[in-house]
């Protein structure tokens, strides 16, 4: 297990060892802090020299971060395969860096573990087909099945900000498109305000640097917290009313726990909940957001459309079969 780095805060990296009982990473790259070129290039270097050293029969990446592409890419120069898990998504967003990422490391993999029929589709466009890629489900529903009971028991998130059940918004706010952009961010904001709900959210480190450099004031009715751990974050979202996200793990995480969501950008990868009525896209209108807080409305729909919760073990069975 390598952890690069790329997330270096505790409350974004170690908290998830820790509640999720997860082994310490048996090398730690800390790489993590610069450009996007400068992390994919140092954790490159690295991860080549683990692979020179381990000699891996395989490296199996993940998703679609820096960390993804700089495994995928010294892995391929090594002539070592690929497993690329959540392979086969498409925004059809080439400014976002995580759709370069998944693109580049898709047509460099050997075995491509897709969540959807959607993701199969949009690999066989590009010409991937065959034996190579198996459609396994989703491993974010495997930890939700894995994790539910245990938040239960455990997370005190509720009772720490005071929060009823229902009662409340939970958003997330990090994507650059949505941070960096002064206009966008504000509109955002605009939005929440207008909705009149109280806003939940757990702040981004980046987002907190941009609301102080564009020298943006947050809505009385929105609650700026910490970012919370995984046990935490699991028990805010089922408890909320609605959550409004720019991240793709929210939208799987909302649907999963059977809550609205309201995504905050302009395409999703996650297409087939938009699909199911179960996410509406709202950019980042402030109207738009206010509208879609207000009108959503539970939606009873098909909770299988990413696996039975049993994915990493069927990772696992095709790796060493």
């Amino acid at each position: 297990l390598v952890h690069t780095g790329q997330h270096f805060d505790d409350n974004m990296s170690q908290i998830f060892f820790t509640e999720l009982a997860i082994p310490a990473p048996r090398f730690n790259l800390g790489v993590g802090g610069g450009s996007h070129a400068a992390n994919t290039g140092r954790a490159m270097e690295a991860i080549e020299d683990l692979i020179l050293s381990e000699k891996p029969d395989w490296v199996l990446v993940y998703g679609d971060t820096d960390s993804t592409l700089a495994g995928g890419l010294a892995a391929a120069k090594l002539n070592v395969p690929i497993a690329h898990v959540e392979a086969g998504l498409r925004s059809f967003n080439r400014r976002m860096p995580e759709e370069i990422n998944r693109v580049l490391v898709d047509h460099l993999s050997a075995k491509l573990f897709t969540p959807s029929q959607a993701a199969v589709d949009n690999l066989a466009r590009e010409g991937i087909t065959g034996d190579s890629v198996a459609q396994v489900g989703d491993v974010m529903f495997d930890a939700v099945l894995t994790f539910t009971e245990v938040a239960r028991e455990k997370s005190t998130a509720l009772a720490d900000l005071g929060l009823d059940e229902g009662s409340y918004v939970l958003s997330t706010l990090h994507r650059k498109e949505n941070t960096d952009d002064r206009e966008r961010l504000a509109s955002i904001l605009d939005g929440f305000a207008m909705s009149g709900a109280t806003v939940v959210l757990p702040l981004h480190p980046r987002t907190r640097k941009m609301l102080a450099e564009f020298g943006l004031s947050v809505p009385a009715n929105v609650r700026i917290v910490d970012p919370v751990g995984y046990l935490d974050m699991m028990m805010l979202q089922r408890s909320a009313r609605l959550i409004a996200t720019d991240s793709g793990g929210m939208q799987k995480e909302a649907y999963f726990h059977g809550v609205p969501c309201v995504t905050m950008r302009d395409e999703t990868e996650w297409v087939e909940l938009v699909d199911l009525g179960v996410n509406q896209l709202v950019g980042a209108d402030g109207a738009a957001i206010a509208a879609a807080i207000e009108n959503a409305r539970p939606v009873e729909t098909d909770r299988s459309v990413y696996g039975d919760g049993r994915t990493a073990a069927k990772v696992a069975d095709l790796l060493v079969g």
